[in-house]
């Protein structure tokens, strides 16, 4: 059975259907672009805020459009194992989402005119192309959650452009070192996703939600998250080895021992239990870019 959460207000039915424990995907990319670009010697404050206002929206926005399409799909039900939802709950009606929808990546979209305005036009793309996948993530003719793309969307989105969009609105380039930089962020956000599909591989099936987990199984599931988090733990040693960052790039080897714990969870967890992995995916995957994002900073 899904989770249950008390809920007295409609407003408190909005903050539900946010998913705020999801959040941290959108924050992280911006504070790990923001960083480098000041380690590179150019930053911008209000470009930072600005685009992680817009991050958040998006990923609101995807939420919302996930909740809706889950609902209208049969995906979500109130005998799913994850956190309650607020359709197949009846908090929000399917009109009220489609207008939260709208008004979401409309904001996102009139908040990134001052982006664009700022620095041109390649950000424009960037905004647009993330806010028609993050609908396109469950919704359209070919939902990217439902043929096995949502962990790539993931990983592209909300680390690679994410977090070398956020750098290019300082510098106006594209580099090698910020792609190398997004590589943490993308893994360790699309391990919440992983965490979530892997929980919810069985009723996945019977909804047709072809994900990873489901068209690859289990054991592919937790190798996967484990690849993500070795490739997170490499990226601080390249960026020493060939980029010369002083050994301050090394904090985030400080959580070792929570990436341990999380694969143990993974490995010994079921149904409802995942729910407090995934909760701990998401802080690890916060706190990993925190201290990344430090050791940027501190580290050349």
């Amino acid at each position: 059975m899904a989770e249950v959460i008390k809920i007295n207000s409609k407003l408190q039915s909005w903050i539900l259907a946010s998913r705020p424990r999801t959040l941290p995907a959108a924050l992280v990319p911006v504070i790990v672009g923001s960083s480098l670009a000041y380690n590179q010697g150019k930053f911008y404050p209000m470009y930072s805020l600005i685009a992680l206002l817009c991050s958040i929206l998006i990923q609101i926005g995807t939420n919302f459009t996930n909740d809706l399409y889950d609902h209208l799909k049969g995906s979500d039900t109130k005998e799913r194992k994850g956190p309650q939802r607020v359709l197949a709950a009846g908090l929000i009606t399917v009109r009220e989402m489609e207008i939260g929808i709208v008004v979401i990546f409309g904001l996102a979209f009139l908040f990134g005119l001052y982006l664009v305005y700022s620095v041109g036009l390649v950000i424009l793309w960037i905004g647009i192309l993330s806010i028609i996948f993050g609908l396109a993530y469950t919704a359209g003719p070919f939902p990217l959650a439902y043929n096995g793309l949502g962990d790539i969307f993931v990983f592209i989105f909300f680390g690679i452009i994410g977090t070398v969009g956020t750098y290019y609105l300082h510098l106006k380039e594209f580099t090698a070192l910020s792609f190398v930089t997004s590589l943490p962020v993308g893994a360790l956000v699309t391990n919440i996703l992983i965490v979530n599909n892997y929980r919810d591989i069985e009723e996945d099936k019977k909804a047709g939600k072809n994900t990873l987990a489901v068209l690859l199984g289990r054991e592919f599931s937790r190798y996967e998250y484990i690849f993500f988090i070795l490739l997170s733990f490499f990226v601080p040693f390249l960026l020493n080895i060939k980029y010369d960052f002083e050994l301050w790039i090394f904090l985030p080897y400080t959580t070792l021992p929570f990436a341990i714990m999380l694969i143990k969870m993974l490995f010994a967890f079921n149904g409802t239990q995942l729910n407090k992995t995934l909760e701990l995916t998401a802080k690890f995957s916060a706190l990993f870019g925190f201290l990344f994002s430090a050791g940027i900073i501190l580290g050349k």
